[in-house]
């Protein structure tokens, strides 16, 4: 007994120095200057919600991870910061109640001066912070970096040249900015392997990237030039998407056969030509989408089949011998479209280098009278700058928001239509096919309890799928004969119709008679469920009505605005456009939820999207949609609903006559919930699309692309009130610009 009780002190000994070797210390978590920083980044970015309940005993290396935050050290210092906020990039920014940028006071380059002071990270994610500014050339000083997101921000100007002095980044991300300008030669990146610079404005040429690159998204830019021979060498890549720019010339061919690739997006470009029929397509390529271009001929074999394991979307080309025929543009349209957007040949390239050389012998020749000639030149350089001085001030004094020939009109949609089958992005599961058994499960066997509506389409269920999603359930009841065949081909198209700005289709089930196995009885199609309620609830209530600035309320129309412009580019029209029709999720981001779905009108109908309702002509249902459309906008700038067409007209002509007569008189015809809250340009840009939609004569009625890109020029607009301070509040001075009172 006496032996252990001596050894007792000894335990003790030992179990307290396992306790200070294994416990971690919250004092020696970090050296102390990188602890301060990380106070002065929370203060830079004025205290977000994800950085809160920060203290001097907090142990931030220790801090449990979350899809928000993650601080990872090693050796006493940060080696990874990853700060995920909740404001919106700047193409959703105003869906959101909350402020999106920071505030005036916020300095960029002051925040990177303390953020580069980290010296050891390996990985900044900077994400949904409202940082704006223009990226400052500092962030070089980040020696060990290899992973850099600052996407979802409002970064502005040119992507700074030093970016490539990391000789270790291997993914560069600034997508959803507002960068502009030319990129610089990336090739210095040497380790660089996924490079993100969607959805911002950077062109016109193509940039320079090292060939080791895995991901390429350049998609939603102005990139106008054609796609580099040089990209045959990169062997190592997987996903490439440039879709949504102005792309032009052939698709060079060896894009389908790189070793390593697995997705290909080049939609909504200029690409014209026919590919080769000897065309080769990678073992492990299978997404390609070359929608929306001006693409002649037949597609090659690769490219044509039905494979499985191959999604191939080809819609609105000029394309021959295709399953979607009905769905390519005549070939002489892709003719005209191409000859006004064709690149320079290498003949007149090689005529212009001639000329080149021809000149340069001549003034050889005559360098006794250089003084005359330089004398000349001197002249034309004057009247050349006096012309061009007289052309920038033209431009200055007419505002080019109703600019008929603008190239930016084209590309309005902000890229929402692209990657149609690229569900991942959407955050939807893949398109499936439902059993009844699936069905009578989700529904609890149709319960009444789970009843939501009732139409004269069908009966619409709430329901849950066996994985616990919540989804609707919508019963159509056949009242003439179809073959499962045909209406497998009417939802095969209907299951591409994914979108950003749409209640989305996530699969259907098609139940036949028992008695008529070749002939279908019920269709269900099953949609997402938003849970958010509709934009006429939140129009309705004054809780809600209030929290609908002016900046949320242009996002809301504008996303219904692409929405639209997806339907239309998929030949949907004649949609039910409504304010109970577009929902708002938990961002308050608009989706449509009553398009035109209805099924083929009788047997063997050629058109799987033409129903019943459907008017005569695709073209009055455009026009239709437009017409709906500028109800919408009038109904979310005065906040009064509208219940029938003479209502609209009557609304119509009084903001008409408001914008005639004065600023004042139109401010006080907006919902109160807006006032103080909008730049008067910006609004009377909002308030003369709603005119013009309206137009009574459906041939002087916008195309929704010229829709969009006057939605965007308002927005620019009100974007630069803001940061300048410059709202609403003052509407006795002048007005600058003069708006037509049509689009064209």
């Amino acid at each position: 007994m006496m032996r252990n009780s001596s050894q007792f002190p000894f335990i003790l000994f030992f179990l307290g120095l396992l306790l200070f070797l294994f416990v971690p210390s919250s004092s020696a978590q970090l050296v102390p200057a990188e602890n301060r920083i990380l106070f002065q980044i929370q203060q830079f970015l004025e205290y977000p919600p994800v950085l809160q309940g920060w203290n001097n005993w907090t142990s931030f290396c220790y801090l449990p991870k979350s899809p928000s935050l993650v601080i990872t050290c090693s050796g006493n210092h940060i080696t990874e910061l990853t700060i995920v906020g909740n404001k919106k990039s700047p193409s959703q920014t105003l869906k959101s109640s909350t402020p999106q940028a920071l505030s005036g006071k916020f300095s960029i380059d002051s925040f990177f001066t303390v953020v580069t002071k980290l010296s050891s990270l390996k990985k900044l994610s900077l994400v949904s912070l409202g940082l704006w500014g223009p990226l400052p050339a500092k962030i070089s000083r980040f020696h060990s970096l290899e992973v850099l997101n600052i996407s979802s921000n409002f970064i502005v100007g040119d992507i700074p040249s030093s970016i490539v002095k990391f000789k270790n980044l291997k993914s560069l991300v600034l997508a959803r900015n507002l960068l502009n300008g030319s990129v610089p030669d990336l090739k210095g990146l040497i380790a660089i392997q996924e490079l993100d610079l969607s959805n911002n404005h950077l062109g016109p040429k193509f940039p320079s990237i090292g060939n080791n690159i895995v991901t390429l998204d350049l998609s939603n830019n102005f990139f106008r030039s054609e796609i580099p021979n040089g990209l045959n060498k990169f062997n190592h890549l997987q996903i490439l998407d440039i879709s949504s720019n102005k792309l032009v010339g052939p698709i060079p061919s060896f894009l389908f056969s790189m070793p390593a690739i697995q997705s290909i997006n080049v939609a909504k470009n200029q690409l014209s030509g026919a590919l080769p029929a000897t065309v080769s397509c990678s073992n492990k390529l299978n997404f390609v989408d070359v929608s929306s271009n001006l693409l002649i001929g037949k597609l090659p074999a690769c490219l044509g089949s039905s494979s499985r394991n191959r999604t191939v979307i080809n819609v609105w080309n000029c394309l021959s011998s295709t399953s979607s025929t009905k769905y390519q543009h005549p070939h002489t349209f892709c003719e005209k479209q191409a000859i006004a957007v064709k690149p320079p040949s290498k003949t007149d390239d090689d005529k212009k280098k001639q000329s080149t050389i021809k000149l340069g012998v001549v003034i050889g020749l005559i360098a006794g009278i250089v003084v005359v000639v330089s004398a000349i030149g001197l002249l034309i350089f004057f009247i050349v700058k006096k012309v061009t001085r007289n052309r920038v001030q033209g431009y200055k004094n007419d505002s080019f928001a109703f600019e008929k020939n603008s190239t930016l009109s084209k590309t309005a949609d902000g890229g929402n239509a692209r990657r149609t089958m690229r569900l991942t992005s959407l955050g939807l599961p893949p398109y499936h096919v439902f059993t009844l058994e699936e069905m009578e499960d989700a529904t609890n066997n149709f319960d009444p309890t789970n009843l939501v509506g009732e139409g004269s389409q069908g009966q619409l269920y709430r329901g849950w799928l066996r994985d616990g999603a919540v989804v609707l359930v919508k019963c159509l009841k056949l009242k003439q004969k179809h073959s499962p065949q045909i209406l497998q081909q009417h939802m095969e198209m209907i299951s591409k119709l994914r979108h950003r700005h749409l209640v989305s289709v996530l699969g259907h089930c098609v139940v036949t008679y028992q008695d008529h196995p070749n002939t279908a009885s019920t269709v269900f199609i099953v949609l997402e469920n938003v849970v958010n309620g509709s934009l006429k609830d939140h129009l309705s209530d004054w809780r809600k009505r209030d929290v609908l600035k002016w900046p949320q309320r242009m996002g809301i129309t504008m996303g219904i605005a692409k929405g639209i412009q997806y339907l239309h580019t998929g030949g949907v029209t004649g949609n039910d456009i409504k304010l109970e029709n577009v929902l708002l999720d938990e961002t308050l981001t608009a989706r449509i939820s009553c398009y035109n779905i209805s099924l083929p009108s009788k047997v063997g109908s050629e058109s799987p999207l033409v129903g019943p309702d459907q008017l005569t002509s695709a073209k009055e249902a455009e026009k239709e949609d437009i017409y709906q459309l500028g109800t919408i906008l009038l109904e979310a700038i005065t906040g009064r609903p509208i219940n029938s067409q003479s209502e609209t007209e009557d609304l119509k002509l009084q903001v008409e006559t408001c914008l005639a007569e004065s600023p004042s008189k139109l401010r006080d015809l907006t919902d109160p919930c807006i006032r103080g809250t909008f730049a008067y340009e910006s609004l009377k840009t909002m308030v003369q699309i709603a005119v013009n939609c309206l137009d009574k004569e459906p041939s002087r009625r916008p195309s929704i692309e010229d829709v969009l890109w006057h939605m965007q020029y308002s927005i620019q607009v009100q974007e630069g009130a803001t940061n300048s301070g410059n709202l609403s509040g003052n509407l006795s001075g002048k007005v600058s610009g003069n708006l037509s009172n049509k689009f064209y």
